[in-house]
């Protein structure tokens, strides 16, 4: 598995999604699966960096990844206070329509075949399998 410490900050951020999606392109996915990893782990990266670490530049955000020919494993850990991903309100429900909460997670949802978050809320695990 490589693995990237950055800054938290969303322009090293960039950089990281750079480096993964080099590594996708070189396994041969599919377009809609490029696009599903670049979304995903575009709003994981963000999350980190703006909700996690709460944009505080002395806090790092590490991204492993392993890519091969059948799946994209990746995983974002920030080193903020974690949260509960049980508690974040279901940006679809009639009262949340207006409110930009929750919509990140349920796009890493709907574009990924596997998302999983640790048991402190600090890291997202996110799987993609190569069809």
């Amino acid at each position: 598995m490589e693995r990237m410490v950055i800054p938290s900050e969303l322009e090293s951020a960039r950089t990281v999604a750079e480096r993964v999606l080099a590594e996708v392109h070189r396994h041969h996915y599919s377009p809609e699966s490029v696009f599903a990893i670049k979304l995903a782990l575009e709003e994981a990266l963000t999350n980190a960096v703006k909700h996690g670490n709460a944009g505080d530049r002395t806090k790092r955000v590490t991204v492993e990844f392993s890519i091969n020919a059948k799946r994209a494993v990746i995983i974002v850990t920030d080193e903020g206070p974690g949260f509960d991903p049980r508690c974040v309100p279901d940006p679809t429900a009639d009262e949340n329509l207006e409110c930009p909460s929750g919509r990140g997670i349920m796009l890493m949802r709907a574009y990924m075949d596997a998302v999983t978050f640790d048991r402190t809320g600090r890291s997202v695990r996110l799987v993609k399998l190569n069809n």
